[in-house]
């Protein structure tokens, strides 16, 4: 598949389209219940479309001044290499640098999926010393 039309539609991410957008990129599946009130938390979001069906998302995540989050950048496996990711990226790092205040800088940070961390060093972003630590309940 090459060359495939797709829009980007801004804060309609659902919770069902995520739920099926991370089970297809092998990532655990999460109580509807969950991902609803996380998805009401965020301060931004993206969904890739194709024919009225979500391909793509991508959220901000964080507090919306100091410190920004891109989570979940997932695009449906027969739809990877085509730019869409790309796409995706580039509009929530816009969205930053628009709601980023004269005279401030904000510090974007990311977890990418093992694998994954050439994609992102293609927009400037760094492996750091970051730690993370899951809580299970």
């Amino acid at each position: 598949m090459s060359n495939v039309e797709y829009s980007l539609c801004e804060n309609q991410l659902k919770a069902e389209d995520f739920i099926r957008l991370k089970g297809a990129a092998g990532f655990r599946e999460r109580p509807i219940e969950l991902v609803e009130k996380a998805l009401s938390n965020n301060l931004f979001d993206l969904t890739a479309v194709v024919n009225g069906e979500v391909i793509g998302m991508g959220r901000l995540v964080g507090d919306g001044v100091m410190y920004w989050y891109l989570q979940e950048i997932v695009v449906l496996p027969e739809y990877q290499n085509q730019g869409i990711g790309t796409a995706i990226v580039n509009r929530l790092l816009e969205y930053i640098t628009e709601h980023t205040e004269p005279g401030n800088f904000t510090s974007v940070g990311l977890t990418a999926a093992e694998g994954k961390e050439g994609f992102y060093e293609r927009f400037g972003f760094s492996k750091s010393r970051g730690m993370t630590k899951y809580i299970e309940r």
